[in-house]
């Protein structure tokens, strides 16, 4: 618990520390990279490159920092980045690292308006966040061990089948050397796969599981992506009898357990938990729309099986939308996922749970079609790996 003294300390900063926070996380992984080397493969560099991750930094301080006098206002966002950190590994030697630097950043940044009782007052503040954190994931770690098929940190995988979705989504299907079973896991979630040897370097990702759970192997649905070390690592070099490490499925993007109608809509590689979601839901008889947008039907992954499964339950109902379709395309509509096209899909009294994923000008697009039909926002689900503000931008 922080005396008076630090929490005022930290709130009369904040905005300084706003106003400088890009300038500290560009300064702060430079230090990070360079003082603790171990910690690189942790981080996507692509999403580095970016500048997503340094801002999504900038912006969890800062909220920090501004709620410090109320972190219950911060347990969502504190219950995503444990599911994250328990999915990535981390442990609690790795905050001391973060701190440190964050630390230094701060200084470097301020210069001597960053007081010798600043600096002291947010030492404090960080050391409380790292004990919450530290706390919230041991317990994840514990429950994940505890489970029938379940495991603490890394787990040796074979890849037993991969099977082309699209030209550009490929799906692989790994089972664990162990033969100790899977463990179940929420349609919606994710993993991360660690890969030993990628042009030299250890590299480990998170991927959204596909598949309903109840199998005896864990399945993700990966896109090639152009500048993507590891999925292009994957597409080209992982073939049935390789083996990777997993960590154990984490992630509160999942489905609610109520008969609301489902509305399940997608962009690009996005569709890949939505086909979780919909495997797991498709006999329960529950109202699902299933809509999807893609390029063409080249890069539409998963039609067939959603086509299958539409043609077996009368509760299905999926519509294509392509925003480029070629000659032999049949989409049910053409251009771009519209407030039109998605209140035609809505009943009228709006009462139903919208889980959407995609890129990030898709899912800006569906945010603010959402808000503008009315959805309740506590029935409104994404999963976003950035800063959240891109999205209502």
């Amino acid at each position: 618990m922080l005396d008076v003294q630090t929490i005022e300390i930290i709130k009369s900063t904040v905005p300084v520390l706003k106003a400088h926070a890009d300038d500290i996380t560009r300064a702060f992984y430079p230090l990070l990279f360079s003082q603790y080397p171990d910690v690189v493969p942790y981080f996507n560099q692509t999403n580095q490159g970016k500048g997503t991750q340094p801002k999504a930094l900038a912006n969890a301080v800062v909220a920090y920092g501004a709620n410090i006098d109320a972190l219950g206002n911060l347990s969502e966002t504190v219950s995503k980045i444990v599911q994250k950190h328990v999915a990535l590994g981390i442990q609690p030697s790795q905050y001391d690292a973060v701190g440190s630097c964050l630390l230094q950043a701060i200084k470097a940044v301020l210069g001597d308006a960053a007081t010798q009782e600043i600096m002291a007052a947010w030492g404090k503040a960080y050391g409380q966040l790292a004990e919450l954190l530290i706390a919230a994931e041991e317990s994840l770690y514990a429950e994940n061990e505890n489970k029938p098929g379940g495991w603490r940190g890394e787990r040796a995988f074979k890849l037993v089948k991969r099977v082309d979705e699209s030209a550009v989504i490929t799906s692989f299907y790994f089972e664990p050397l162990d033969d100790k079973g899977v463990p179940h896991f929420e349609p919606g979630q994710f993993l991360t796969i660690i890969l030993e040897d990628v042009d030299g370097a250890r590299l480990r990702r998170n991927y959204s599981l596909s598949d309903a759970p109840g199998s005896r192997y864990l399945r993700i649905s990966v896109k090639r992506e152009p500048d993507g070390a590891v999925s292009n690592h994957l597409h080209n070099k992982l073939y049935p009898g390789d083996t990777v490490k997993l960590t154990h499925p984490s992630g509160d993007f999942t489905l609610r357990k109520n008969n609301k109608p489902l509305v399940l809509l997608t962009g690009g590689v996005g569709i890949t938990p939505a086909i979780s979601m919909l495997n797991s839901e498709a006999g329960s008889g529950r109202e699902i729309r299933f809509i999807h947008a893609a390029l063409d039907s080249n890069v539409h992954a998963f039609k067939e099986h959603v086509d299958q499964l539409a043609s077996k339950h009368d509760h299905i109902s999926p519509l294509y939308v392509y925003s480029n379709p070629q000659e032999h395309c049949r989409p049910h509509a053409t251009g771009f996922i519209s407030e039109a096209l998605l209140a035609q899909q809505l009943p009228e009294d709006r009462d139903v749970e919208l889980y959407f994923l995609g890129p990030v000008p898709f899912m800006r697009a569906a945010m603010k079609i959402a808000k503008n039909l009315g959805l309740p926002e506590s029935q409104v689900h994404y999963e976003f790996f950035g800063p959240s503000e891109e999205l209502i931008a």
